[in-house]
Order: structure tokens, then sequence, then C-alpha cells
């Protein structure tokens, strides 16, 4: 018997995937759009398949009708508070109301719970989501992937490729850090909707690799001397970004602030995934770190 699946956040990079991975397995897919969505970004979702279901989160009959019939509900919202806490809860409390059984919440990240609250605004708002549905009944399944493998493209510290130099901070050059793919994350979630019940956490990398690693990892396919340094000690990057959020409060209200990717750096070197769940949802094929690394790397 086809599983049908709702998708919030389905016009973007994350919930588009997710949504062919469901698909191709054979689900009935139902894409929840906001009634003002790009027309441009919604029309691959029908040219695939998809049921295309406009709805305005504001009026919680429309979320409670869209929701019936639906097995799992999984949401790639993203967004500040209005989003990640105020519409996730609306889609949550229609979903319940409809009899939904299952909700997958946009936690697709760095696993926070070890995390010290403040350290990560982002991360705070899924923390209070969280207590939001763990009160609630439903079975909840948190998706970590760590950190999006996209970041290695574009000249973080981690990996730089302007400045060919690989970056970390404090002791922690042979830290192994987490990352997925996006093509990945979305097999995984596509696979995980389409089971009855889950694990109530979930972790997944398509990889692991520490500073040290990937130093060596990127010198070996271009050819090129990468210098491996330290940035500073954590104690004193935390304290740097606690200055640089103070000094730009107008990044409260940006989705992007300035401060942002250093509090997503910080927290990939002071929590790691306790283990991998990859192979406890079916066969997908992860992409190695050397795979992903040769299709970005000359």
């Amino acid at each position: 018997m086809k599983k049908n699946i709702l998708i919030a956040g389905a016009t973007g990079h994350l919930g588009l995937m997710i949504c062919k991975a469901l698909l191709s397995q054979g689900a009935k897919v139902v894409a929840l759009v906001r009634k003002e969505s790009d027309s441009e970004k919604i029309k691959p979702l029908t040219q695939m398949g998809a049921v295309v279901t406009e709805v305005d989160f504001n009026k919680i009959s429309d979320v409670v009708k869209t929701c019936k019939g639906i097995d799992c509900v999984v949401s790639a919202l993203a967004g500040l508070a209005d989003v990640i806490i105020d519409t996730q809860k609306a889609l949550l409390d229609g979903a319940i109301t409809a009899g939904v059984k299952r909700f997958i919440p946009s936690d697709f990240c760095t696993d926070y719970q070890l995390l010290i609250p403040g350290e990560n605004r982002n991360f705070d708002l899924r923390r209070t989501f969280r207590s939001y549905i763990d009160e609630k009944d439903i079975q909840p399944t948190s998706i970590f992937n760590g950190a999006f493998a996209d970041i290695l493209k574009y000249n973080t510290p981690i990996l730089n490729l302007k400045n060919k130099s690989v970056a970390y901070w404090g002791d922690k050059a042979d830290w192994k850090l987490d990352f997925t793919t996006m093509e990945n994350t979305a097999a995984f979630t596509a696979a995980v909707a389409l089971k009855d019940k889950s694990q109530r956490d979930l972790h997944i990398a398509s990889f692991q690799i520490s500073p040290k690693m990937l130093k060596v990892s990127v010198e070996a396919i271009t050819g090129q001397d990468f210098t491996l340094q330290k940035l500073s000690d954590l104690y004193e990057f935390s304290a740097n970004i606690k200055k640089q959020r103070s000094e730009n409060p107008s990044g409260e209200q940006e989705l992007y602030a300035k401060w942002q990717q250093a509090q997503y750096m910080y927290s990939m070197f002071t929590t790691q995934h306790p283990k991998l769940d990859n192979q406890n949802y079916g066969a997908i094929e992860w992409t190695s770190e050397d795979e992903y690394l040769k299709s970005f790397l000359k």
C-alpha cells in the first residue's frame, strides 16, 4: 500500500530532493506550499508528480484538511522563529488534529542537544520546537546530518581554496567533522518517512573527516600544498562570536547573519555524532569523502 507523505518546504533545495526521493520509492507526495510561493519553484514539483497544495498556515482548518490521510509529515522549512517555531507549530497541530502518526521536524543540522543554549541562534529555535513536539501525541523523528557537505565548496575556514588552507580551533586537528551531502540526506529522510516507526533521533554522515585528514585528501587530489593552521583556542573563538553578535543586533532578524557561520563552525568543533544510523533504514549509496571532494576540486 502506498504511503502518503506530506512535505512542507518542498520548494527549497532539500525539500525538492526529498520529494524526488519519495516519488522514486513509490510514495504519494503532497507538497505543501504557501499561496505566495514562486510559480517557477512549484513547476518542478508538479513535473515530477507531486500533488502541490497551497495552504495558509494561519488557518488551522487549511492545515488539518491537507493533512487528512497523511502517514508522515516531513518539514524541510527554513527560516527564523516565525517559521521554525510558529509555522512548524501550526503544521504540527494541524497534523495531530488530522490524525497523522509521524512527524519529521526541520532538524537537518548538527545534533544541538549537547550544545549550550545561546551558542547557536538557529539551533536554539529548533530546541524550542523540540520541547513543544515532545509534549504532543505524535511520533517525532529528528534527522541530524551534521553539516551539509556543500560548505566545503564555499571557502570557509575549514577549507579555503583561495588561501590553500585548512583550519581548526583549539586542539581539534584530529577532530572528525560530520558531513552529509544533500542528496544523501534526502534519500535517508525519504527512507525513514516511509517506515511505520523509527527512533526519536537519528545521526547520519556521508563521511567523517578531521582537518588533518582533509588536508591530506585535498593535497592528493589537487597536487598542491595546503597549510594546516590553528586559528585560536575554542574559548577565544566563542568569545569573539559573542562580541560580533552583540555588535550586530540587526543580525537577529537575518537568516544569514554575519556571525551565524561562525556559530556553525564552533558547533562543528564542539559536538559530533555519537554513532551513525546510515545502514539502519535501507540501502543508500553514501558519498565518500574522495568522491565528494573530487566533484569540485581540480
